[in-house]
C-alpha cells in the first residue's frame, strides 16, 4: 500500500513538473497534498510530534543554559529589500498523512525531488545515495544505504552535483547550529555527520553540505530560472522508520540560521508565506507557499511593515515571538479564547512560554493541540453548547456527536458556536467550524482538537490554519493572517 501511494505521488509530481512557471512577482511554492490519513491516524501522528517538540523545546533549553554563545547565532534577522521574486509550484496530491509538500530542485544539473514542507525542522535534507567508492564512514553512517534507499526511486547524487560542497565536522555550523550533528570528527575538514532522531522511531542519517537551489524568476511574464546558492542541504545515506516513505524528505521552513526558511527569505523581502487549502478539497485544488512580500497581506513594499502601515482588508497582525527558548518553532501572544464571543477562564500563565506555557503554529501538526486547562476549558465550553445533539464515541475523540437526522436521514441543522482565538496587538482568528467541529465519519462530527501537557506548548495545527494565508516576516517580526479560499 505504501509503495502504491509513493508510486501516485511520484506520477503527480511528474505531472507537476512539466507544468511550467507562473507570471508572480514573488516565489512561490504550490503544496502537494494526497490521500488523508484517517483521524485515528492524524491523532497518532499528532501525538508523536507533540513528543518531538517538547524533546526539542528542552534540548534547545539546554543548550541555551550550557552554551550562552550561541544565542546569537541561532536568532538570525534577515536582509532583503523590498523586491519580490517567484517560484512556482505546484499542490494537491494525496498521501494518506496530515502534511504538506513541495517539489524542491537542488544541485547542478538539478534533480527535483518530494519535500514536506515542515515550520519545525531546521535542516532541509534529501534522501541521497554517497558514491560507491566512498567511506561510509565519511558519510556519517555505516547503514546499508542500499537497503534503505531501495524503496525510493529518487535519490540526490552530491557526487554529481557541480555546486555541491561538503561542511567540515569542526565548522561552526556542524559545531553550533546543526541539530543532531554528531560529536565525531576524525580530521578538521571530515564531513559534518548528523543523526536527526524522531520520537516515532524514524531517523536520517548522513552528512551536511551546500548546494544550490533553483528557482524560477518572473517579473510580469516574463520568466527564468536561476540559483539561490548555499542552502544548507542534509544528505541522507540511510534512514529508518515510516514517516518518508511518501516523500524525498524535508524542506526546513523552522526559524533558524539553516533553515532555506531564513536563507531564502533573506533574499526575498525577509518574509515568506503560505495558504493552506481545506484538507478535505478536491484533488485538484491548489494552495501555495511564497518567498517575499505577498500582496494580499503585506504593507506595500514602499512603506514600513509597522503596525501603522495600511494593510489590505481583512488581514490582522500580530508579533511573530521568535524566542530563542521555542525554536526553530514561531510562537504568536494568545491571549485568550472564546466561544460564541465569552472569553472563558483560563490561566494566563498557559499561554505564558516563561512559565512553561506559549503558543506556536506548526505546518507539521494537523489537529490543534491545547495545554491540559486550555483543552477543559474550550471542550466544556463548545461541548455546552452542543448539548442537544446526540453524543456517539469515537476513538480517540472526547467529544463526537450524531449529525443526522433521525427523520430525514440528512445533516441536523444545528449552528457549530463560534471560536475565536485573540492574539495580541487585537488579532483574531476566527476559523471556519469545519476547522474545530470536524468531519470524522459520515454523519458523524467530533470536536477537532487534542489535550496537550501541563506545563507545556500549545500548537495550532495545520486543519485549524487552513482557507487562511498566513505571512511570517521574519525581517519585522510579525505574523500576518488573513480569509482566503487559497486558490489560484
Amino acid at each position: 500500500m505504501a509503495g502504491r501511494r509513493l508510486m501516485l505521488a511520484l506520477l503527480l509530481a511528474a505531472a507537476f513538473l512539466a507544468a511550467g512557471a507562473s507570471g508572480s512577482k514573488y516565489m512561490r511554492f504550490d503544496l502537494l497534498r494526497r490521500q488523508p490519513a484517517s483521524l485515528a491516524e492524524l491523532w497518532r501522528m499528532d501525538r508523536e510530534r507533540m513528543a518531538f517538540i517538547a524533546a526539542r523545546r528542552g534540548r534547545r533549553l539546554t543548550a541555551e543554559a550550557t552554551n550562552s554563545a550561541s544565542k546569537a547565532k541561532t536568532s538570525p534577522v534577515p536582509a532583503g529589500g523590498d523586491e519580490a521574486f517567484a517560484m512556482p509550484l505546484s499542490s494537491g496530491a494525496y498521501t494518506g498523512t496530515g502534511q504538506y509538500f513541495v517539489i524542491f530542485r537542488v544541485g547542478t544539473p538539478a534533480q527535483p525531488f518530494l519535500l514536506v514542507a515542515d515550520t519545525g525542522s531546521d535542516l532541509t535534507w534529501v534522501k541521497c545515495r554517497r558514491p560507491v567508492t566512498a567511506d561510509p564512514a565519511a558519510y556519517g553512517t555505516t547503514w546499508n544505504d542500499t537497503s534503505s534507499l531501495s524503496a525510493s526511486p529518487r535519490a540526490f547524487r552530491p557526487d554529481k552535483s557541480r555546486t555541491w560542497r561538503p561542511i567540515p565536522c569542526s565548522s561552526d555550523t556542524c559545531v553550533q547550529s546543526l541539530p543532531f550533528s554528531l560529536a565525531a570528527c576524525p580530521t578538521p575538514g571530515s564531513p559534518c555527520a548528523y543523526d536527526y532522531r524522531y520520537k516515532d522511531g524514524s531517523a536520517a542519517r548522513g552528512t551536511v553540505g551546500t548546494d544550490s537551489a533553483t528557482i524560477a524568476l518572473s517579473a510580469g511574464r516574463a520568466a527564468k530560472r536561476t540559483k539561490l546558492r548555499g542552502v544548507v542541504l542534509g544528505c541522507t545515506t540511510a534512514y529508518n522508520g515510516d514517516s518518508f516513505l511518501a516523500s524525498d524528505g524535508v524542506l526546513s521552513l523552522g526559524y533558524s540560521n539553516i533553515s532555506f526558511a531564513s536563507h531564502a527569505a533573506s533574499r526575498f523581502g525577509g518574509r515568506f508565506s503560505y495558504c493552506l487549502v481545506d484538507h478535505l478539497a478536491p484533488r485538484n485544488q491548489t494552495s501555495y507557499l511564497t518567498f517575499g512580500p505577498n500582496p494580499a497581506v503585506s504593507p506595500p513594499p514602499s512603506k514600513p511593515a509597522c503596525a501603522s502601515a495600511p494593510r489590505p482588508p481583512g488581514a490582522r497582525q500580530t508579533p511573530l515571538v521568535l524566542d530563542r527558548r521555542t525554536h526553530p518553532f514561531y510562537a504568536v501572544t494568545l491571549n485568550g479564547v472564546s466561544v460564541d464571543g465569552e472569553l472563558l477562564k483560563i490561566p494566563r500563565h498557559v499561554w505564558d512560554v516563561e512559565r512553561g506555557g506559549g503558543t506556536i503554529l506548526d505546518s507539521g501538526t494537523s489537529l490543534t493541540v491545547l495545554a491540559r486547562p486550555a483543552y477543559r476549558a474550550v471542550v466544556a465550553a463548545l461541548s455546552e453548547k452542543l448539548a442537544g445533539v446526540p453524543r456517539v464515541t469515537m476513538d480517540p475523540f472526547d467529544y463526537c456527536y450524531n449529525w443526522t437526522s433521525p427523520a430525514t436521514g440528512a445533516d441536523l441543522d444545528v449552528p457549530v458556536p463560534t471560536l475565536a482565538l485573540h492574539f495580541a496587538g487585537a488579532a483574531r482568528l476566527e476559523p471556519p467550524a469545519k476547522s474545530y467541529v470536524i468531519d470524522a465519519a459520515p454523519g458523524v462530527k467530533c470536536i477537532g482538537l487534542q489535550e496537550g501537557e501541563w506545563p507545556g506548548v500549545s500548537v495550532i495545527g495545520n486543519i485549524l490554519q487552513q482557507e487562511h494565508l498566513w505571512e511570517f516576516d521574519l525581517k519585522n517580526r510579525r505574523l500576518r493572517f488573513m480569509r482566503s479560499r487559497c486558490t489560484h
